[in-house]
C-alpha cells in the first residue's frame, strides 16, 4: 500500500498561506487534498466569496458537512474564519459528527485558529 503525502491544508479564499501549509481556495480543491493526500493539520474559513455571478461559493461548513458525510479526517483541525456563526456551527457540527462515529473520535477539533491571519491584497 502507497503512503500518501502528508500535508497542512489551509481552506480560504482570501487570506495568505501560512507558511507550511497548502492554499485550497474552495472546497472542491480542499476536497481533493481530503481525498488524496493525509492532511494533518486542516484550517478552516467559513466564507468562501462568490462566482462570476454573485452567487455565494460553497462554504467551510459545507466542506465540514462532506467531511462528516464521508468519513474523511485531517489529524488536527482549527477554525480561523471571523464569521462567529460559521465558527460554531462548524465546531458543534464536528464534535456532534465525532461523538456519533461519523468521523474518527481521535481527531483533534479546535475552535481557534493555529496560524495569524495575513492579506496581500489589502
Amino acid at each position: 500500500m502507497d503512503k500518501k503525502r502528508s500535508v497542512n491544508l489551509y481552506l480560504d479564499d482570501k487570506r495568505d498561506c501560512p507558511s507550511g501549509f497548502v492554499i485550497a481556495r474552495t472546497v472542491d480543491e480542499a476536497i481533493r487534498y481530503l481525498e488524496n493526500y493525509d492532511v494533518h493539520i486542516l484550517s478552516l474559513d467559513h466564507d468562501l466569496g462568490e462566482d462570476a455571478e454573485g452567487e455565494l461559493l460553497k462554504t467551510g461548513y459545507d466542506l465540514v458537512k462532506y467531511i462528516c458525510a464521508n468519513g474523511l479526517r485531517a489529524n488536527k483541525i482549527y477554525i480561523h474564519t471571523s464569521n462567529p456563526v460559521g465558527r460554531e456551527d462548524m465546531y458543534k457540527t464536528l464534535l456532534s459528527a465525532q461523538k456519533r462515529g461519523f468521523i474518527d473520535s481521535d481527531i483533534q477539533i479546535r475552535y481557534y485558529s493555529i496560524t495569524i491571519d495575513k492579506y496581500s491584497n489589502e
